[in-house]
């Protein structure tokens, strides 16, 4: 038996279930069901900086202006291209910067002596070495997949440990990675679905019993600082998770059904 795959459909991230290649939504293409305004007036921003800060460059792809012809003698159409490209091309640069800092915290995470990073990498390493020396989490689970049976999704999430509060009393923490400039509420609704799933699939594609799981921690890590944060993950949240579930629903086939 093989570990879980993913494939992308419409857009969307499905989880194959290793036994039998049943396919479920996965929770982050679920939460993209949500609103997000801010994104349009982020895009906006974004392209705006662009066209002050590579003024020169879009000038001297578009051309100079000939009024005799009223056409400019450089690739106008290029230089929208590359202003426009402006919120994917960074949306790609720090997907790469997270992606690297993941595989370095699971490294971290499971006891891996780590001698060198490069120099975009060094902060959080040396963030996450501060928070496991402080913290001092036992590791239960990483980089498994939560699988829900009941409500048919799936996700992989970064980790479950076990830390002791400020009593002394040990509790059982799923906890998610953030390596962006913020933090945003969709954490509450992931961590929430993770801990209301009925299995986790390991590397191997067996399936074992959900650990018990207490409450839901944010470890916030960029290159000046790091902080952990709590999490709701209670049966509100979980409940507007439902609500985008079904809304999943409604987009991919539903929607397609009402008008005869």
């Amino acid at each position: 038996m093989g570990r879980v795959r993913t494939i992308r459909r419409g857009g969307s991230r499905f989880y194959v279930e290793p036994s039998t290649d049943h396919k479920a939504p996965g929770v982050t293409s679920i939460i993209g069901m949500g609103p997000k305004p801010f994104l349009q007036y982020w895009a906006a921003r974004t392209v705006a900086e662009a066209a002050v800060e590579k003024a020169e460059a879009v000038l001297s792809i578009r051309g100079q202006y000939d009024r005799r012809t009223q056409t400019y003698d450089g690739d106008p159409d290029a230089a929208i291209d590359m202003l426009k490209g402006a919120p994917l091309r960074y949306t790609k640069q720090r997907a790469a910067v997270g992606s690297d800092a993941h595989d370095l915290f699971e490294r971290m995470i499971r006891g891996e002596t780590v001698r060198r990073v490069g120099p975009d990498l060094a902060p959080y390493k040396r963030h996450f070495a501060e928070f496991l020396d402080e913290v001092q989490p036992e590791l239960l689970l990483a980089e498994d997949v939560f699988w829900s049976d009941t409500y048919d999704y799936a996700g992989s999430g970064d980790a479950v440990l076990r830390v002791a509060d400020e009593s002394g009393e040990k509790l059982n923490v799923i906890v998610d990675w953030k390596t962006g400039k913020d933090t945003y509420p969709d954490v509450a609704l992931q961590l929430s679905a993770y801990a209301h799933a009925d299995r986790v699939i390991g590397e191997d594609g067996e399936s074992r019993p959900m650990p018990r799981i207490d409450t839901g921690l944010v470890l916030h890590i960029t290159p000046e600082r790091w902080a952990l944060k709590p999490v709701r993950i209670d049966d509100e949240v979980f409940t507007v998770f439902l609500h985008l579930r079904a809304i999943f629903d409604w987009d991919r086939t539903l929607s397609r059904e009402v008008i005869g």
